[in-house]
C-alpha cells in the first residue's frame, strides 16, 4: 500500500494543476502545440492493382515515390490492403502484407528469358519473341498430336499433350476466356492455380 501524507498529497496535486494550467495558458512550448505530422503518403502516387499470390485476388494499394522528372527512378515503398476492394475490404495476409519486399527484390524476373537446350545460360528475349515462341509450339505440338477420331469412329477433337494453367488472380472475365480459347483448341488438361 501506497503511504502519501497529506502535505505530499498537495505538493503532487498542486504542482499538477499548475503545470496544466501554464499549458492551457500558452506556457507550452510553441512546435510541440502547432506541429501538424504530415500525412505520410500525401505525396504519393497511388495505384490500385490486385495480389499476385494466390486465388482470394485481394485488392491492394501500391504507393510509389518519383514524379517522372528525367533522373528520378519511381519505386513502390508501400503497399496496403485496399478497403473499397469487395474481396478482402483492407486485410492482407502476411505474404500480401510483403509484397514491397516481393517488388523491389534485385531476384525478381521482369523480362522472358530462354534457355537453349543444351545450353547453361539463361538469354533475356523480348515480349514479342517469347509470344510467337510459346505460339508456334502450341501450333506444333497440336498439329502433330490433334486426335480427331477414336479407333471407332467417333468424333472426339482432343488435344491431350498440352495442358493450360490458367492464373488464379484473374478475374472471371479472364479465366472464362482463357478456359473458352483452350477448350476451343481442343485441349483438355485444363486447370487453375486457384485449386493447386
Amino acid at each position: 500500500m501506497l503511504k502519501v501524507s497529506r502535505r505530499q498529497f498537495f505538493k503532487v496535486t498542486g504542482s499538477t494543476l499548475a503545470g496544466s494550467s501554464l499549458t492551457l495558458l500558452g506556457a507550452a512550448p510553441a512546435p510541440a502545440m502547432a506541429e501538424v505530422r504530415q500525412y505520410k503518403l500525401a505525396r504519393m502516387t497511388e495505384t490500385r492493382n490486385t495480389c499476385p499470390y494466390c486465388s482470394v485476388a485481394c485488392g491492394v494499394l501500391m504507393y510509389g515515390l518519383g514524379d517522372g522528372a528525367k533522373n528520378a527512378h519511381a519505386r513502390i515503398v508501400h503497399i496496403e490492403g485496399d478497403p473499397d476492394h469487395p474481396v478482402n475490404r483492407g486485410t492482407l495476409c502476411p505474404k500480401g502484407a510483403g509484397l514491397t519486399d516481393f517488388i523491389n527484390s534485385p531476384n525478381r524476373l521482369k523480362y522472358p528469358e530462354y534457355r537453349a537446350p543444351g545450353s547453361d545460360k539463361w538469354e533475356r528475349i523480348s515480349w514479342d519473341d517469347a509470344i510467337d515462341r510459346v505460339a508456334r509450339l502450341m501450333k506444333e505440338d497440336r498439329d502433330a498430336n490433334f486426335i480427331q477420331r477414336t479407333e471407332d469412329g467417333k468424333v472426339v477433337n482432343r488435344w491431350l499433350t498440352t495442358g493450360m494453367l490458367a492464373a488464379s488472380a484473374s478475374p472471371n472475365e479472364v479465366a472464362y476466356i482463357t478456359h473458352k480459347v483452350f477448350r476451343s483448341l481442343g485441349g483438355l488438361a485444363f486447370d487453375n492455380q486457384a485449386r493447386v
